[in-house]
């Protein structure tokens, strides 16, 4: 379930996709869903091995629909917050408003090969989440805005890569949470004996850095966080160490 239109009864809503590590696809989808008066205002989404994201446009009304059919009390999402849904038994959803917002389906395998970017973070769930206020998904958002607005043709992923990558390594550090090894192992040994990839060392997190500060829309804290640096003074130490230089100086090599 890449493109999620045809579940808003927008079939023809634009979606971008990439592979922005190694196998896992990230997919976003820009939603505008009028409400229609006399149709079935419900939105479905079938189970899968991935969460739901949404980050909303402008502010939203909808409810929650029960497994048996009925509805929860009517929800209102501001502009700028988010909405982060576990899609293994399926979500549904009943509009009460016109939905404009950014929909993106991030499997789970996603998450795990994120993980392995950051020897300080382990094998994490995503935590759900209802309107909650998100600036740094409302920048990333931004940028992606971008691409749907561009010529009208899917960007090349070298681009769009990056930014899916620094969405998934905000989303695991601010929302995410351990999940226990089997065996009482602890993360870092459950990343390199069961997933089989040692975690990256700084040279290779560094190399991958370089590639993002070419893209003027990510922020350092955001490149930061999708190289697996725990914070921005750990990433330009860990920069100034092996190039010689700040990322803010390397960056505008690249730009000028």
């Amino acid at each position: 379930m890449a493109c999620v239109g045809v579940c808003f009864g927008t079939p023809e809503a634009p979606c971008l996709t990439t592979v922005p590590i190694r196998a896992a696809s990230f997919s976003v989808t820009s939603i505008c869903r009028e409400l229609w008066a006399g149709d079935a205002n419900d939105v479905r989404l079938p189970a899968c091995e991935s969460y739901f994201l949404m980050l909303y446009l402008e502010d939203a009304e909808h409810a929650d629909i029960r497994s048996d059919g009925s509805c929860a009390p009517v929800r209102r999402f501001g502009r700028g917050t988010i909405c982060i849904v576990d899609l293994g038994d399926g979500a549904a959803i009943r509009l009460n408003s016109r939905l404009r917002s950014l929909a993106f389906v991030l499997p789970k395998a996603l998450f795990g090969e994120t993980a392995e970017l950051s020897p300080d973070t382990g094998p994490r769930r995503l935590v759900c989440r209802r309107g909650e206020p998100d600036s740094v998904l409302c920048n990333l958002g931004t940028a992606l805005l971008a691409f749907f607005a561009g010529s009208g043709k899917a960007p090349s992923p070298a681009p769009l890569g990056p930014v899916a990558v620094a969405i998934c390594a905000h989303l695991l550090h601010r929302y995410g949470e351990p999940i226990e090894a089997s065996g009482g192992k602890a993360a870092r040994v459950f990343l390199r004996e069961d997933l089989g990839t040692p975690l990256l060392p700084i040279a290779t997190r560094i190399d991958r850095a370089k590639a993002y500060l070419a893209n003027h829309t990510l922020s350092l804290e955001d490149i930061a966080c999708a190289c697996g640096f725990g914070s921005l003074e750990h990433f330009a130490k860990a920069f100034v160490g092996e190039t010689g230089v700040t990322p803010s100086v390397w960056r505008r090599g690249c730009l000028h």
